[in-house]
């Protein structure tokens, strides 16, 4: 008999257990009963699923992870929580008879209740409450009971005798022979996998390029790849690691109950995945949807601002310039847009957890982001009112530069010692911009230096010398011409402003150094002192200042004298003494 049992249980329990990894069944195929009342025509030969008697309310009773009825009055003092687990209890003793006539158990009635008895045992009462839910007799009702009382502990019977212990012990063999096997394969097969790819690096996996600029090398391209086949082999162990385990549980019926919540933690998940999804797939259909629209809007958008840059399109008081950051202003409210009309269809968006993750998030970024948003909003004042473009020679506060990026955020500027500065947009907004080369193609940008020079030198000269000077400078324009300003008339000297033209404002640096080495230079061959900065000679003080151009032709300066004071007549050092203080 054993022999025929394996013969014919193998086969399937294999392609059960291992192929679909469901739970093994030993029950024999049912047959309909005969008699007219199908609880005395129904034997423990015939386990037969008799239909639901009751509605499912009051306690269960569970026994090999099946309900086999609800209990649903009070008897006593004990509720049908506390039947019901007795109840369990009694089976589960049964169970474990080895000498058990499931045969034997019959209910017994009596005035007040319908016993259920193994021999000299109750089993469990039914009473008229229990039977009242039900809405049947009592009687009927216990008989029911009874029955599924012995089909229950046939089966268990059955899954604890030598034939299925032993049909258990060969699955567990055979399936712990096909998972070595398994682990084998994927020994050998995912090495070969790893050279292989390796080998592609840099032939058949090429870098991702941008005309000239690699966006994705071939090493990282191939390393996200390895990282993949990776994560792939410990998913696919970890899986058939907890396929084994609980195809193992099942096989034995001391164990079923665990294989069975194994299988509910990898398919509960499953369920719910698939649950949700076939409830929001039109949710999600709608969100797909919008999503191409948007992009679609978004590329004409771009494709409508790339003409205005390239002046093909034109607007009257549209800059060529704004098309850059306009298009990114109106793609983020596009973007934004789709985003508020597609978070309704957002699986779970109007759950409390959503919309308190919502709260505390908008929360987050008001509070620290006050201050990125104010950058941002002056970024976008700056664009419109254009003070500066990329390029220019600017002065911001304290910083002179050249601008190289005007972003959202932040303006930075390089200064002539190649310093990187970065300013604030709002600090770039709230300070005075000094802009050198906004005129300087139209109209130049006028350099200007000041030199202090004696009244002794005529005033022309110097005129000419500061021009003559402007005009060897290298990056000065011939035209306009230089020109000089006579700024101030000091005690000793007079300031001499010299102005003269550049149209290239980014070598305001060199071009000052150069033009104060000309200046120089021209003083120095003409002979003309430059009073700063200041110093002092001893001269008799008879030397008039006015130019000689401007003295008579026979004007002589009178010769230097020093004289003595005590060598002076008494009279002289007395008229030279202070009122009321006689010299010696």
């Amino acid at each position: 008999m054993g022999t025929r049992f394996l013969a014919t249980r193998l086969a399937p329990a294999l392609a059960l257990k291992l192929l679909l990894c469901s739970s093994l069944s030993f029950a024999q195929v049912p047959t309909q009963p005969t008699a007219h009342d199908p609880a005395q025509a129904l034997t423990p030969a015939s386990p037969v699923d008799l239909p639901a008697l009751e509605a499912p309310v009051g306690s269960p009773v569970v026994f090999s992870d099946n309900t086999l009825f609800y209990v649903h009055a009070k008897l006593g003092p004990f509720t049908p929580q506390d039947r019901a687990k007795a109840i369990v209890d009694r089976l589960m003793q049964l169970s474990q008879d080895p000498l058990l006539q499931v045969d034997a158990i019959t209910s017994v009635d009596s005035q007040q209740t319908s016993e259920i008895l193994s021999g000299q045992i109750v089993i469990m009462s039914v009473t008229d409450g229990d039977a009242a839910a039900v809405g049947r007799p009592r009687q009927v009702v216990a008989r029911e009971y009874a029955l599924k009382v012995r089909q229950a502990l046939a089966a268990a019977q059955r899954a604890s005798s030598f034939d299925a212990i032993l049909l258990a012990v060969l699955l567990t063999v055979l399936a712990t022979v096909l998972l070595i096997v398994a682990l084998k394969v994927f020994q050998k097969l995912f090495p070969r996998i790893y050279a292989k790819l390796d080998a592609w690096r840099g032939t058949r996996i090429r870098s991702i390029k941008v005309q000239t600029a690699v966006v994705l090398s071939a090493e990282r391209i191939t390393d996200v790849l390895l990282g993949l086949v990776k994560a792939v082999r410990v998913t696919a162990v970890l899986l058939l690691l907890y396929l084994y385990a609980s195809s193992v549980l099942s096989f034995f019926p001391w164990t079923q109950g665990m294989a069975s919540q194994l299988f509910a933690y990898l398919l509960a998940p499953l369920k719910a995945i698939g649950k949700a999804f076939a409830v929001h797939f039109p949710d999600v259909i709608t969100i797909i949807v919008i999503v191409f629209v948007t992009h679609y809007i978004v590329k004409l958008i771009r494709l409508i601002f790339a003409e205005i840059e390239r002046g093909t399109i034109t607007f009257s008081g549209f800059h060529q310039d704004w098309a850059e950051p306009t298009y990114k202003i109106v793609r983020f409210l596009v973007i934004a847009f789709a985003a508020i009309a597609i978070f309704p269809y957002i699986p779970g968006s109007n759950s409390p957890a959503f919309q308190a993750i919502s709260v505390f998030l908008g929360v987050l970024f008001s509070l620290g982001s006050m201050g990125a948003i104010s950058n941002i909003i002056s970024g976008v004042v700056l664009t419109y009112m254009r003070p500066f473009k990329i390029g220019d020679r600017v002065k911001i506060a304290d910083t002179v530069g050249d601008v190289v990026t005007s972003e959202l955020l932040v303006t930075r500027v390089r200064t002539i010692k190649n310093v990187d500065v970065t300013i604030p947009n709002s600090m770039v907004l709230s300070s005075h911009i000094a802009n050198y080369s906004a005129s300087a193609a139209d109209l130049g940008l006028i350099l200007h230096t000041s030199v202090t020079i004696g009244y002794d030198a005529p005033w022309r000269t110097v005129h000419e010398l500061l021009i003559a000077a402007a005009r060897r400078t290298r990056d000065i324009v011939e035209s306009p011409e230089p020109f000089v300003l006579q700024t101030r008339l000091d005690d000793f000297y007079v300031t001499y402003e010299l102005n003269a033209y550049t149209d290239r404002p980014n070598r305001m640096a060199t071009t000052y150094a150069e033009l104060h080495q000309n200046i120089q230079d021209e003083f120095n061959e003409a002979g003309v002192e430059i009073m700063s900065p200041h110093y002092s000679r001893l001269r008799d003080g008879n030397q008039t200042t006015i130019p000689e151009q401007y003295l008579p032709k026979t004007y002589q300066p009178p010769s230097f004298r020093i004289t003595r004071v005590d060598a002076l007549p008494t009279e002289a050092a007395e008229g030279l003494a202070p009122k009321g203080e006689t010299r010696p």
